[in-house]
């Protein structure tokens, strides 16, 4: 399997655009994720459309709510490069 292609990135996704792709592949408003996470909806709304940065402890209790990793929210464009990887 090593000759396979990677597929190319077409589009980049910041932090809050994952936030609300996960949240909404979840069929989750802002209001049921605020009240899961206990992060007011202001915030919610503030971290998906950039205004506010989402922070490593904010992506912990998101994460858990959604379940799925903090990375995969905190960094949703990061790739590992396989030269870089551990052999």
């Amino acid at each position: 399997m090593k000759d396979y292609i990677p597929a190319k990135q077409h589009t980049s996704v910041t932090p809050g655009e994952s936030v609300r792709i996960i949240r909404e592949l979840q069929e989750l408003s802002q209001n049921q994720l605020a009240e899961l996470t206990g992060i007011p909806q202001s915030t919610i709304s503030s971290i998906e459309s950039g205004r506010i940065n989402l922070g490593v402890e904010r992506a912990k209790v998101l994460a858990s709510a959604l379940k799925c990793h903090p990375a995969v929210l905190v960094f949703p464009g990061w790739r590992l490069d396989n030269s870089d990887a551990a052999a």
